[in-house]
């Protein structure tokens, strides 16, 4: 049709051939683990929200509750700060493993330690915007003023800007937003493909950094979903032999998601701990930061110019 906008999906993406990425050191798999950090940044009459949050909670909650706080919830996402990520990263301290944590802002402002923490480590905190909750109906100047009160805690707590951004529950209008930041460099809120690809925002090259809903945990709290530690386990290790396999030729990225109130339970912990040790038994892995992915990525596919 005579002046219809462009269709904004790509269903076509690399098509049958895949670019081989050319991971450092010949690896056959890019691996990336993301912790995210939202508890205390959730939907809560506290946070000034009409209802309270029944997203990704072991409590079963079929509908929010509107008007007043769920205390239940609110306790449940307590355990994620309180205890969950402080197991978490144990684990990965003990393992000698990289992170990126996609990390909600107020939920940062209200434990600074846990963001002091990340960078103390060594891991990379990413931007997941201000808060956990949907933003489809927030005005674009709220939105857009939350993105930079996120992105100015970041590089108060680490002492850097964050250069991954992934809203998670977004608006039309973030990926835009995230944008005209002016400071990420990649956007993992697509969940297309197994490696990054580029694409634009008004003509400026944005580079995309798929992430992972199948291998993660927040499918604890779907049905159907996993049931058991085990069954998380396995499902990661089946990805992993299947990405691995096909590396030999034709190398690809894999993500893993983590949430401090669900892993950080100590028998899903525990599943995590085995399946990081599974990992380190590769030479020809690359367990990385999605930073470096995204630069890595920058270096050997530079945007097209000019982006369409």
């Amino acid at each position: 049709m005579t002046g219809a906008a462009p269709y904004p999906r790509d269903l076509v993406g690399y098509g049958e051939t895949a670019p081989h990425p050319r991971w450092p050191g010949g690896a056959r798999l890019a691996l990336s683990f993301v912790l995210n950090y939202e508890e205390g940044g959730e939907n809560t009459p506290l946070n000034g929200d009409s209802h309270a949050e029944s997203f990704i909670t072991e409590s079963p909650s079929p509908s929010p509750l509107a008007g007043f706080r769920n205390v239940n919830t609110e306790s449940l996402y307590d355990y994620g700060a309180r205890v969950g990520v402080w197991r978490i990263l144990r684990l990965f301290e003990s393992a000698g493993l990289p992170l990126t944590v996609f990390a909600v802002g107020r939920a940062l402002e209200q434990n600074k330690d846990v963001g002091r923490a990340f960078a103390r480590l060594g891991h990379e905190v990413a931007s997941h915007h201000w808060r956990w909750i949907d933003y489809v109906h927030v005005p674009e100047d709220v939105e857009r003023e939350h993105i930079r009160r996120s992105i100015d805690l970041i590089e108060e707590l680490t002492g850097v800007q964050p250069a991954g951004w992934y809203g998670g529950r977004t608006s039309i209008r973030s990926r835009r937003l995230a944008a005209e930041a002016g400071c990420f460099r990649y956007d993992s809120d697509v969940y297309d493909d197994d490696l990054p690809h580029w694409s634009s925002v008004d003509g400026t090259p944005v580079l995309l950094v798929p992430y992972s809903l199948d291998a993660n945990d927040f499918k604890f709290a779907v049905s159907p979903g996993f049931s058991s530690g085990t069954d998380f386990e396995e499902y990661l290790r089946a990805t992993f032999d299947h990405l691995y396999e096909e590396g030999a030729t034709t190398p690809k990225m894999m993500s893993v998601g983590l949430h401090c109130r669900v892993t950080g339970r100590p028998a899903r912990a525990a599943a995590l701990g085995r399946f990081l040790k599974y990992v380190q038994s590769f030479d020809d892995v690359w367990v990385c930061r999605r930073m470096e992915i995204a630069d890595h990525w920058r270096r050997t596919f530079p945007a097209p110019d000019p982006m369409r």
